[in-house]
């Protein structure tokens, strides 16, 4: 637990940039212009109500599947149960703990947390998540040192402690492992598709794929076809013939990456 308290006071008080979010949200309820944000959380922060506190700095504080990496790693195989978690987050607020808010202009303000942010991280590390003895064999052995905690974070995700389902996971590293397929940014695409469509078991991911794919690559198609001009004069603006009007390249392009990871998925399970 000393280590985990130790570990949970370095990830709190690390430096964090104010967001937009941040900023617009305290613009819109707050009448706080950016260049005044600093002085807000240095003046009036302290003055608000708990719920006030959440609904401002939980886009800060809202834990991350890389900060769950962290953790996972730190922890192993081993679990935090949540009767547990009181007891941190009373330790935490005792100490106090010190958020560090950089705000545009580079300045770091220091606020003390309090335990409604306090809570809200513990609460959203899945400390309590745990990972069978064979799948952590499987990570340890098909993933990079350097990949690990990542997907440690990913195999203590909820979805997976049912047994059918993550039979999913366990396919996907043993077969990408045995072919060298494993990529860890397909990993948590996989996890994402997971907790998305709570696809049952293997059968039922793979029944999935086809009919996605099939509507990704109309998509794409549609994307890079020349769109039709309603106007002659519009076409000329245009170039006449020659359609200079830029597609939604990004999107398109998301589409193909999603088009061939589920290739590359569906290849992988089927094996």
């Amino acid at each position: 637990m000393s280590k985990i308290l130790e570990l949970l006071v370095t990830q709190l008080e690390r430096p964090r940039e104010v967001t937009m979010q941040v900023a617009n949200f305290l613009l819109g309820n707050y009448d706080v212009e950016r260049d005044r944000i600093g002085a807000f959380l240095e003046e009036k922060l302290s003055t608000l109500e708990d719920y006030e506190h959440d609904l401002i700095l939980s886009p800060l504080f809202t834990p991350k599947l890389t900060d769950q990496a962290i953790f996972a790693q730190a922890l192993g195989r081993e679990s935090i149960a949540r009767d547990q978690w009181r007891r941190l987050i009373s330790d935490l607020a005792a100490r106090p703990v010190h958020g560090q808010l950089v705000t545009n202009d580079g300045i770091v303000h220091s606020i003390v947390l309090r335990e409604v942010t306090l809570e809200r991280y513990v609460h959203r590390l899945r400390l309590d998540g745990s990972i069978p003895e064979s799948l952590f064999v499987l990570i340890e052995t098909v993933a990079p040192p350097d990949d690990q905690p990542m997907l440690k974070a990913v195999a203590r995700r909820l979805i997976w402690e049912d047994e059918a389902r993550r039979g999913i996971l366990a396919r996907y590293l043993t077969m990408s492992g045995n072919r060298g397929g494993y990529q860890s940014a397909d990993a948590v695409d996989l996890l994402n598709i997971v907790e998305s469509y709570k696809p049952a078991d293997v059968a039922a991911l793979l029944a999935m794929i086809p009919p996605w794919r099939d509507g990704l690559r109309r998509e794409i198609d549609m994307a890079n076809a020349p769109k039709p001009f309603f106007a002659s004069q519009i076409q000329g603006e245009h170039g006449g013939d020659r359609d200079h009007r830029q597609a939604d390249m990004r999107r398109t392009e998301a589409k193909r990456l999603e088009f061939h990871f589920l290739g590359r998925l569906q290849q992988i399970l089927s094996d």
